[in-house]
């Protein structure tokens, strides 16, 4: 993804660095973006807990996390089976689709100041802010 990032980022006319890093350890000081964007991420962090606080490191202290993320859903029926099917997509793609991210968020000292539900509850935008 980041190789096609960069080919369609040679036609833009703008100024910007595209990087790879881990989301548990990022390479940036402390307070740095007003805006962190995160689009289908937390599913595959190995401790989204951890990268969740990266994020609130580097976020200044009025700026804001917005999260397009799918997660296990709050219907009890539904997300049993998520539990129960959770094991073969993540051997196909290596992607969780249960994790509890609002717990997460919440867990990483984050509050989510303004959702919106997609899909029932599985898919949700969110808007968060470092502070708790």
């Amino acid at each position: 993804m980041l190789a096609k990032a960069k080919e369609k980022a040679k036609n833009l006319k703008t100024n910007f660095k595209l990087v790879e890093m881990d989301a548990q350890s990022l390479d940036f000081p402390d307070n740095s973006f007003d805006t962190v964007i995160s689009t289908c991420v937390f599913c595959s962090v190995p401790d989204p807990v951890q990268g969740l606080q990266e994020i609130r490191r580097v976020l200044k202290p009025n700026g804001y996390l917005l999260m397009l993320e799918h997660m296990r859903s709050n219907n009890e029926v539904l997300g049993k089976v998520m539990d129960i099917i959770n094991p073969i997509g993540l051997r196909i793609s290596g992607a969780n689709i249960n994790r509890k991210t609002v717990q997460n968020i919440e867990n990483a000292g984050l509050k989510v100041i303004d959702k919106e539900l997609l899909m029932s509850t599985i898919m949700r935008k969110l808007k968060i802010s470092p502070n708790k």
